[in-house]
C-alpha cells in the first residue's frame, strides 16, 4: 500500500487543482458582472469557465488512467506523469486564460501525459491478460 501514496497525493493534487481553477472562474464572475447561473458573456469569464470545464473532462479519462498505469506499471511512473499532467493543465489555463490561442501548449503537454498513461495502461493489461 506504501508504494501508492504518491499516487493518492496526485489525485489530491488534481482535485485541488480544480478546485482552484472553480475558484477562479467564480472571480472571473465578479470580475466581469455577470451572475451565475450565467456561463457566457465577456470573453474573460468564457475563457476562465471553459478552462474548468474542459480539465472536469479530461479528469475522467486521467485519473483512471493514472491509477491503472500504477497498479499494472509502476506507481513512481504514474506519479510522475501525473504530475506532468498538472502542470501541463496549470499552464493550459494560465495560456487559455490569456488568450484563447495560448492555450495549445499546455493542452500538448497534458494530452501527451494522459496518452501514455492510458496506452501504458491498456497495453499492460491486454498483455497480462493474453498471459493467463
Amino acid at each position: 500500500m506504501d508504494a501508492y501514496y504518491s499516487v493518492a497525493l496526485v489525485t489530491l493534487l488534481s482535485g485541488l487543482l480544480c478546485f482552484g481553477m472553480a475558484l477562479a472562474s467564480a472571480r472571473a464572475h465578479m470580475k466581469t458582472g455577470i451572475a451565475p447561473p450565467a456561463m457566457t458573456g465577456a470573453p474573460l469569464l468564457d475563457r476562465t469557465v471553459r478552462t474548468h470545464a474542459n480539465t472536469l473532462e479530461w479528469m475522467m479519462i486521467f485519473l483512471p488512467a493514472l491509477w491503472l498505469f500504477a497498479i499494472y506499471w509502476s506507481p513512481f511512473w504514474a506519479t510522475i506523469l501525473g504530475l506532468v499532467w498538472i502542470v501541463g493543465r496549470l499552464i493550459y489555463f494560465a495560456g487559455y486564460v490569456a488568450a484563447a490561442e495560448k492555450r495549445f501548449p499546455g493542452f500538448a503537454i497534458q494530452a501527451l501525459a494522459t496518452t501514455v498513461l492510458v496506452l501504458g495502461a491498456l497495453g499492460r493489461i491486454i498483455y497480462l491478460m493474453t498471459q493467463q
